[in-house]
């Protein structure tokens, strides 16, 4: 297992340099003036010229590029330059955030989105299979966007239950929090929740239907362990890559929830910094997004190679 980790960890790494580069890249030629962005369209070309130097910026892109790897890896993450504060501090208050609501719904979709996937495979061909299989089908086809202006309109705006936008921290309470979290949240899950789900019943069908569940059952063995012990564990193999492909997914998501509700996480802190061309704080940001989904891409091989031992033991050779 030591030997599968090291090659994994190592692979990451290789990854995240690679991600480096080309968020560095992107974010360099991407429209628009630094300097003019942070002084204003009226600035004088003298102006522009002195903050362009004192940032940097007339460099060559492989001098930038060195200068901010050599900061970021002795931990500095350098200037906001549209706020003038440190980036570091502003990154870690938006990642607590965003990590409670990406935590959350992550968590409904590993629990309703196996569940649900199960049920369906060993209900297969009844009355709740098909029910079930509608609802995932209608989840998946219509887009985000519509749940979002739907849930405001019926929860917020019709029946008042729910706050539309915004955040509240836990110390205004715990049912403020929770009620802010809400609509965030399940818009955020109920797309990947119907996908995890049709998926795992896949995963299920095909193991329900292998030798060995035959097998077990042809032993007389009780359905519940054959279901628990034999079909369940071997059905969960692509169900642990399909749920860290869709927590990419959700890395994803969080910028279009959080942004469509002003919620004042890691997302809308991207989004800020685009609009602003705040370069330092836009690559730290992403930068921290592509270390989280490398990240629950290991722990998923790590789970997947404890489910089969061959897998770790196939790698490590």
């Amino acid at each position: 297992m030591a030997s599968f980790l090291i090659k994994r960890l190592l692979g990451i790494l290789c990854v995240l340099a690679a991600t480096s580069v080309l968020v560095f890249g992107i974010i360099h030629v991407l429209p628009g003036n630094v300097a003019y962005t942070i002084l204003g369209e009226f600035a004088t070309p003298a102006a522009v010229a002195t903050l362009e130097a004192r940032l940097g910026l007339n460099d060559p892109l492989w001098l930038q590029y060195w200068h901010w790897l050599s900061d970021l890896l002795q931990g500095d993450f350098g200037q906001s330059l549209a706020m003038d504060r440190p980036a570091a501090p502003l990154i870690a208050e938006a990642l607590g955030r965003s990590a409670v609501l990406a935590g959350l719904s992550f968590s409904l979709v590993v629990v309703l989105g196996i569940a649900s996937g199960m049920l369906t495979a060993v209900r297969a061909g009844q009355t709740m299979d098909h029910v079930l299989t509608v609802l995932q089908l209608v989840f998946i086809a219509i887009p985000e966007f519509f749940w979002a202006v739907l849930g405001v309109l019926v929860f917020s705006s019709t029946l008042r239950w729910l706050p539309a936008t915004g955040y509240a921290p836990m110390s205004d309470g715990f049912v403020p929090w929770v009620t802010h979290l809400v609509l965030p949240v399940l818009l955020l899950a109920m797309g990947l929740i119907a996908h995890v789900s049709r998926l795992t019943r896949a995963a299920m069908l095909e193991t329900l239907r292998s030798r060995y569940v035959l097998m077990a059952r042809a032993k007389g063995l009780r359905e519940s362990r054959v279901l628990w012990r034999h079909a369940a564990p071997n059905a969960m193999l692509p169900a642990i890559t399909i749920l860290a492909i869709d927590f990419g997914l959700l890395i994803g998501g969080v910028v279009v929830v959080e942004t469509v509700f002003a919620y004042p996480g890691l997302g809308r802190l991207l989004v800020f910094a685009i609009e602003r061309h705040d370069l330092p704080l836009l690559q730290a940001g992403m930068r921290v997004m592509a270390a989280s989904f490398a990240a629950a891409n290991l722990m998923a091989d790590m789970a997947y190679a404890l489910l089969n031992p061959r897998i770790r033991h196939t790698v490590a050779a």
